[in-house]
């Protein structure tokens, strides 16, 4: 079966270790799994080239700024981290801080990492469900997001997510800051106007 949006299985009573999500996601890598803290097995289609291409943009900002600054890590859409809510999550684009990250074991490292990242972007796509895309912003705030991004053309609208604040809702930015969690960054948001 193809589908353009994602699926939803519950797997709460299935009670699926972190080892044994791993090993799901490695037997089915051409599948995109996430669950989340509620115990939904979310399988996500595949992007169109449009939202391919503006993550990846996304993505290579962001690598930029941090090669300059070298304060963390940064990483693609096809990581997933173990949040501390028991979600199982892949941000388009993530960034830790190396202080953290360094706390890591190489094991730890080299598998699904049980941290929450600093910083994420999410960019809706049209095969995102907006409401589950805030449902996972919130799990990335109770589990200690410092700053978030839900970027969504469609309605050429950005929330910023901040830790003990209330979702901020620009119109048309033109631009986005890193503030205190990405210093010096600024993100410029073409994708409004092209």
């Amino acid at each position: 079966m193809i589908t353009s949006e994602p699926i939803t299985l519950n797997i709460k009573n299935a009670g699926l270790s972190d080892e044994q999500f791993f090993h799901l996601c490695q037997t089915n890598e051409d599948w995109k799994l996430e669950e989340t803290a509620k115990g939904e097995l979310i399988i996500m289609p595949p992007v169109g080239a449009i939202s391919g291409n503006r993550e990846s943009e996304f993505n290579a900002d962001i690598v930029i700024w941090n090669r300059q600054n070298k304060l963390g890590k940064v990483f693609s859409s096809s990581t997933v981290f173990i949040l501390p809510n028991g979600g199982k999550r892949s941000p388009d684009v993530a960034w830790i801080a190396n202080e953290r990250w360094d706390a890591l074991s190489i094991e730890e490292q080299e598998k699904f990492p049980k941290i929450c990242p600093d910083f994420v972007l999410e960019l809706r796509s049209r095969t995102d469900y907006l409401t589950q895309l805030q449902e996972k912003m919130q799990e990335y705030l109770n589990s200690g997001l410092r700053l978030g991004w839900l970027i969504y053309r469609q309605n050429q609208q950005v929330e910023i997510y901040r830790q003990n604040q209330q979702v901020e809702i620009l119109s048309l930015p033109t631009t986005l800051s890193g503030e205190d969690v990405l210093p010096g960054f600024i993100l410029d948001l073409p994708i409004f106007t092209d």
